[in-house]
Parts: structure tokens; sequence; C-alpha cells
């Protein structure tokens, strides 16, 4: 079930150019940041038309989204593992875009959430099935690299969200945010259709049992370094998500800035690509552990800050920019390493893995997210207070995954540049 991970994956033999398949890989991963960042300057428009009572409820249309994304990455992935990348890409694909046209013609609440989780359920695929793929080509620090690039291109996406969901709207209603995203979609699979070869190799290929999908579940929760990061990454990306559900409310409500919100989300979103392109050209060389543990103690020391500044009184528009780009740039280290070292022992049963991996952390995410969400009180103190706590928490799960012995560099997990160039 486990391989050594310093053996580089074979490329299939009808190859993707790997330029283009780290840009097609960063599409199909950003097709879940198109259905949830657009939507943030819509809140207030959709909560008017659709009566919603409660500023705070409207963090469901995102919420029951990422609830949704943990369901179906729990499923996704095993089925990649039996019947190919490509296939079940392709399907859930199809669906989600449905689901996204399903929720432009709702008419109630309750409608526009059924299709929010139906979407976000398909679009797990997106997420689960693409990791699986970078785990058939590349793994160890040259995954996270990899995985680095992806998220740097993958981060355009957020930044530019808000603003394009801002133009949809000032040029007709909310709904067409969804027919839009819809037509995106079918621009990404007709792409990845036509371009994007099958990566699982023939003879990793599992066949889809209940025990064969519980011992590949079982060697993830055995193997210390696996769930240790799944498990801390959750834990940090719960600060993310609920930075996601507050961020309109902290614009609009605190510090009355509507018309600069989209550009203010778009600095902010902006430090994690930075962070992810950073990292895509550290991690060669200092190997992910270090880069991410040592990410995780900033992101506790700028929020302590952060507390400070908001206890005593001085907390404006621009110290909230300025240490929230710091934090989200710490968020960047540690996404695509976790996702790296978590992965690095598995080819066969990739595709099981990654969907564990992916419920596991959307779970977890989104559970602590909400908590920071629903505990908006009309000042930024919940969200920095649990970015801090949070990302204490998630170091502590790193120190037990890692047996207390951090920052170092496992040799097996280590790649030379000149490796990591011959895999493309």
């Amino acid at each position: 079930m486990t391989d050594r991970p310093e053996t580089a994956a074979m490329p299939p033999e009808k190859d993707i150019a790997f330029r283009e398949f780290v840009l097609l890989c960063a599409c199909l991963m950003a097709m879940n940041a198109l259905s949830i960042d657009p939507m943030l300057p819509a809140l207030p428009a959709i909560g008017r038309d659709l009566a919603i009572p409660h500023p705070n409820d409207r963090q469901l249309i995102i919420s029951i989204y990422f609830l949704g994304l943990g369901v179906g990455s729990l499923l996704f992935g095993v089925l990649s593992d039996r019947f190919g990348r490509k296939r079940v890409l392709g399907s859930a694909m199809a669906m989600f875009i449905l689901s996204s046209i399903a929720c432009a013609g709702a008419h109630s609440f309750v409608m526009l959430l059924i299709g929010r989780a139906c979407a976000g359920f398909f679009a797990g695929a997106s997420r689960v099935v693409t990791v699986g793929i970078v785990r058939d080509r590349f793994r160890g620090d040259a995954m996270a690299r990899v995985m680095s690039l992806i998220f740097a291109v993958f981060m355009l996406i957020p930044v530019m969200a808000p603003s394009f969901g801002q133009a949809i709207l000032w040029i007709a209603p909310w709904r067409w945010i969804f027919w839009a995203l819809a037509i995106l979609a079918t621009l990404v699979l007709s792409w990845m259709l036509v371009r994007m070869p099958e990566t699982l190799l023939p003879e990793n290929r599992m066949r889809m049992s209940a025990g064969t999908i519980l011992r590949t579940v079982g060697t993830v929760v055995r193997t210390r370094s696996s769930i240790g990061y799944m498990v801390a990454s959750g834990v940090v990306m719960g600060g993310l998500i609920g930075f996601i559900l507050s961020v309109q409310q902290i614009f609009f409500d605190i510090f009355g800035a509507q018309k600069i919100f989209p550009f203010a989300f778009a600095a902010i979103a902006g430090s994690m690509g930075i962070g992810s392109l950073l990292n895509s050209r550290l991690v060669s060389r200092f190997g992910a552990r270090r880069l991410s543990q040592t990410a995780l103690i900033v992101l506790v020391a700028v929020n302590c800050t952060h507390l400070a500044v908001i206890l005593t009184g001085h907390e404006t528009i621009v110290s909230f920019m300025i240490l929230q780009a710091a934090t989200m740039m710490t968020v960047a280290f540690t996404a695509s390493n976790f996702s790296a070292i978590s992965m690095e022992h598995f080819a066969k049963g990739a595709g099981v893995a990654s969907s564990f991996q992916s419920f596991l952390t959307t779970a977890l995410s989104s559970a602590l997210g909400s908590i920071v969400g629903r505990a908006f009180d009309g000042s930024t103190l919940p969200l920095t207070m649990g970015l801090a706590v949070y990302g204490a928490i998630s170091f502590l799960i790193v120190t037990w995954a890692e047996r207390g012995k951090l920052f170092t560099r496992p040799h097996h997990g280590a790649l030379r540049d000149a490796e990591f160039e011959a895999m493309h």
C-alpha cells in the first residue's frame, strides 16, 4: 500500500507539457474559489432578494458549499482509483455545471442552499482528483514544489474573483454569477477532456471494495506523519474559512468600505499567491517540513500582534489588511506543504488517500471556520483570536506528528533540483 517516496512516478506515454499541466491543474482546483469568492460582494443582494432575516445566516451560502465539498471529497478520489482520473473528474464537473445552473434559477433560500450543497459535492472531484493527478506524477518535496506552483497560479483566481462578482453585479443580477460560473466550468471541462492524459497507471488501479478502501484509510491513520499533517492542515485552514465567512461583514459593517472591498480582498488574497510562489522556489532548498513549521510559528506571532493592536484600540482598515495579508502568506506556506507531506507515502491508493485527506481537512476547517464566522460581533476580534488559536493547535499537532523532531528534512523526502527538472 505504500511506496518509497523518493522514487519519481512515470509520466503517461502521451504527455502534456509541464507548464500546461500546472495551468490546467490550477484551473481545475480554482473552480472551488470561483464558487465562493465571487459570491462575497453579492451576499447582501442575495439576502434581500431571498428574504434572509439575519446577516450571519447569509454565511450559509458559503458554509453549505464547504459541507458538500467535504462529503464529495470522500467519494471521488476512491472512484478515480478504480475508474481512472479523467473519467471521474469529467463526469463530476458536468454535474457541477448543472448544479450551478440550478443555483442560478433558485427562487428560495432553501433551493439555493440545496443547489450550493450539490455544487460543493461535485466540486469535491476537482480538488481530490487533481491532487491524485499530481501525486501520480510527483512525490515528496517535488510534489510540494509542483503544488506550490499550482497554488501560485490558482491564487490569481481568488484575487480577481470578488472583482469579477462585483463587475457582474454592476451590469446584471446576482444570478448571473452562477451562469458565468457554469460557462467557465464548461470551458475548463472541455480543455481537460481534450488535453489531459490519463495519469493513473494500470498497475496502480485498485479494485473498489470496502476492504481495499478501509485498508488504505487504515494505512493513512496509522502513518503518523500522514494523519498528523492532515489534521494540522484542517485546523489551520479553519482560520482561512473563518476569514472567508467574515470578510464581507468586516469590510461592509466595521469599516464601511464596500467600494474598495474587491480590491482590498484582492490585495489580501494576493499575498497567498506570493507565498505559494516563494514556497515553490524555496522548498527544494529547505524542505517542506522546515518551511511549513516555521510558517506556523510566524502565523501565531502575527496574530498575537494583531490581538494586541485590537485590544489597545488601534485597529484600522490599514492595520487589518497588513496583518491579514501577512497571515494569508503564512497559510500559503502550510497548504501545499502539508498536503505533500501527508501524501508522500502513497502511489497506489493515492485517490483514496487524497479523498480522505480532503474530507478530513474540509470537515475540520468548515466546522472550525463556522465557529469563527458565527462569532462575528461587529469587530475583528473573533477572527484574529481564531487564527491565533488554530495556528497554535496546528503547531502542537505537527510536533506530535514529528515526535518532537521539528525543522528537519528527512533524506527520503528530499529531491534535488536536477531530479525535479528531469521529471518534466
